[in-house]
Parts: C-alpha cells; sequence; structure tokens
C-alpha cells in the first residue's frame, strides 16, 4: 500500500505528465536502450522509430498517476498490455531497469521541478505498479504453459504450407517442430513471430491475428507484404521472400483480450478493413463450425478486388450458416465488371441501413478505418460497450468525437 502523502503527489504531478509525458518516455527509451542494447531484442523498432510505443507509455503512465489511488480502475488496460508482454517473453528482472531509467528521465525532464520527495513518490509507485503487472502476466504465463500442449514463452513451429490469399496477403501455415499438437485459443487472438534477419544486429518481434478458428493441428497467421523499404516492411518482406516451407521460426502461445465471446448467442457483425480481415475470418469460421445458428454479418473493406483476401472462403462459410450475409466494399474496383455491395468507403449511411441494433460489433482495421467506423456505429446509437476493436500495434486511444 502506499502512504496518502505518495498518492498526493503522484495525483498532484499527473498534469505535469499530461503535457511532458511524451517527452519523458521518449528520452526513458533513447537512455535504457543505450544502456542495455539487448532490450531491442524484445521491442518493436517501428513503433519506437514512429513514436508509438512512447505515447503509448506515456498515457499509460498517466492513467497511472490518474488513478494511483484505485488502481483497480486500470486493470482492463493492465490486462491488455500484459497480453503483449507475456507474448513477447517480458520477465520480472526487467522490470526494474525500467523503472531506473523512467526516474531518470523525470529527473532530466522536469529539471529541478523533479524534487527528491517527487522521485521518491514515483519511485515507490512505480514499485507498486510494476508488481501488479508482474502479477498478472505471471498467472497468463502459468495459464499459457498449464494447458492442454501449452508452453511458457517461445517454441519452434516448422512452416509446413505457404499459400497466397491476394495481391499482398500470403498465410503461413505453423506446426510446432516437435510434433506435438497445437493449443486451443480463443478466435481473435494472435500469436508473436520472433525471428533473427540476416545482416540485422538484433532480433524481430512481430504478432499477427490467427487468421484460422481453433483447431489442434497448425496456426495459420496470414501476413500483408507492406512497402518494401518501409519500416513496416522489414519482417513482412522477410517472410514473403525469404521464409519457404520447411522454415523454422519461434513462436509465442496465441494471447490477446481482443476476441470472439464463444458463449454469446446474440447477432454479431465483424467489420474489417484490409489486413484486418485475420481475426474476424477466425471468428467467422469459428461461428460456422460451433454456433452456425447464430446471426452473423461479415463486413470487409478493400482497397480493389486484387488485394482483397478470403472472399470465395467467406462465400463458403456463409453456406454453412444458418443465417449469415457477407458484405463487401472496394473504394477503387480495378475492373469495370468487378461486383461488389459497395463501391467507396464504408460510411455512417452504409451502416445504418445494414447493420443489427441488437449485435455485438467486432472491428479491426488500420486506425483511420477503425476511427471512422465505430464513430459511425455509435452515431446511429450503438453503445460503446456493444463494440469491441482492436488495434495494429500499440494500445492508443483515439479521440471518436472529432470523427
Amino acid at each position: 500500500m502506499l502512504a496518502q502523502k505518495t498518492i498526493e503527489i503522484i495525483k498532484s504531478t499527473a498534469p505535469v505528465l499530461e503535457v511532458k509525458g511524451t517527452e519523458i518516455t521518449s528520452l526513458f527509451y533513447k537512455r535504457m536502450f543505450e544502456n542495455h542494447p539487448e532490450l531491442l531484442n524484445i521491442f518493436n523498432h517501428v513503433n519506437q522509430k514512429k513514436g508509438r510505443q512512447q505515447t503509448a507509455l506515456a498515457n499509460t503512465v498517466y492513467a497511472a498517476a490518474q488513478n494511483i489511488d484505485r488502481l483497480e480502475a486500470l486493470l482492463p488496460a493492465v490486462k491488455q498490455i500484459a497480453h503483449k508482454h507475456r507474448s513477447l517473453g517480458i520477465k520480472p528482472e526487467q522490470y526494474p531497469i525500467v523503472g531506473e531509467y523512467l526516474l531518470k528521465a523525470i529527473k532530466e525532464v522536469l529539471g529541478d521541478e523533479a524534487t527528491e520527495e517527487i522521485l521518491e513518490a514515483w519511485g515507490a509507485a512505480y514499485g507498486v505498479i510494476a508488481q501488479v503487472f508482474i502479477d498478472v502476466e505471471e498467472g497468463m504465463y502459468q495459464e499459457a504453459a498449464s494447458q492442454e500442449a501449452g508452453w511458457r514463452d517461445f517454441k519452434n513451429f516448422t512452416v509446413v504450407k505457404k499459400e497466397v490469399e491476394s495481391s499482398l496477403i500470403t498465410s503461413f501455415y505453423l506446426q510446432p517442430e516437435d510434433g506435438k499438437m497445437v493449443p486451443d485459443f480463443l478466435p481473435g487472438q494472435y500469436i508473436t513471430i520472433r525471428t533473427a534477419i540476416p545482416g540485422e544486429e538484433y532480433l524481430f518481434n512481430r504478432q499477427y491475428s490467427l487468421s484460422s478458428a481453433p483447431n489442434k493441428e497448425y496456426f495459420r497467421i496470414s501476413v500483408k507484404r507492406e512497402a518494401e523499404h518501409s519500416p513496416e516492411g522489414k519482417v513482412s518482406n522477410y517472410l514473403h521472400d525469404s521464409v519457404s516451407e520447411g522454415a523454422v521460426i519461434e513462436v509465442s502461445a496465441p494471447a490477446g483480450d481482443f476476441h470472439l465471446d464463444v458463449n454469446d448467442h446474440s447477432p454479431v457483425t465483424l467489420i474489417s478493413g484490409g489486413v484486418g480481415i485475420t481475426p474476424m475470418f477466425s471468428m467467422l469460421e469459428a461461428l460456422a463450425k460451433n454456433t452456425p445458428s447464430r446471426p452473423a454479418l461479415f463486413i470487409h473493406a478493400s482497397r480493389n478486388e486484387e488485394v482483397h483476401a478470403f472472399k470465395k472462403n467467406v462465400a463458403e462459410l456463409m453456406e454453412v450458416l444458418d443465417n449469415g450475409r457477407a458484405f463487401f466494399a472496394y473504394e477503387k474496383p480495378v475492373n469495370a465488371g468487378t461486383l461488389c455491395d459497395h463501391r467507396g468507403y464504408i460510411d455512417t449511411a452504409v451502416l445504418d441501413g445494414l447493420v443489427d441494433r441488437d449485435s455485438i460489433f467486432y472491428v479491426c482495421g488500420p486506425a483511420p478505418f477503425m476511427k471512422a467506423v465505430i464513430s459511425s456505429l455509435m452515431s446511429i446509437g450503438i453503445p460503446e460497450d456493444k463494440i469491441c476493436y482492436e488495434f495494429f500495434g500499440p494500445a492508443m486511444k483515439f479521440q471518436l468525437q472529432e470523427a
């Protein structure tokens, strides 16, 4: 428990963190990596370069400061981050390193404003918050390891099949190198792929949604090829160009709190943009296999028909569902004769005439797409607590009211 004086100091410094949080976290990462470069084997370098991780951490620290006297309010966010940490193999012994350089960054940015009293308060608060993460993550590690065919950190998997799904997306079928079956997971969850790329100093970690329903034989990820020389393209191009059938890669146990509620039988609407179709297809396939009577609407937006993955597969699953419907939108079809349900963006008018108001909604895709879709859903009267969504990359909140 924190002393009341410590709580008062933390809450009084929260406004400063709101203003200077990203400056502090940017300096924190810079100093920490200078002194502990081995941690670059864990962190996503792209998110670092684009400032996403710094912003996400700043938001987390600010939220912790605001809620330091009621940490239970942070548990949903803690669990979401803990899923990421568990899938990356974050260890308890790394938390003191983070604490040390976070306090040093606070001191360096705030200067004389960061008195010894303030730094001591933040040191105590960080210790409490870190322990919450450590405890939650240990529970997740134990759960991952204790389930049938489970494991704790990373495990070698063999690429047993590569399959082209569209002009940009290729699927990789992964089976355990030891010949054992794969563990169960919830439709919508992801795995982390850890790989060494020739010529690169550090390991790369990328999280990919599982794109098939749970089965005992394999995991499947479906990877979009990013622009060749973009930071995002480093791993995706390596997988597309250099990882062939028979290759061995390291894989984490499935993780993530964005998933289909398999015990709910109310109508469900799955809305995706681009490669955001991957967790949605896992959900749709699971519905067809386990609860085909559940009403399901599958809405997908693609730039054009050439980049649209799983179109035929979705149509086949619709034949299995008792009350299923697919709706495809193309921004700019390549061919004039291409058939689709809508040309242009999925906007408020489209959703207003399409969705069941009693549905549970799942949304995944690029951030601008999700912001537009979620704002449109809310504007037609869908309660926010009926809308589930997931970002690619660090968890970051957007201001829906600006849409």
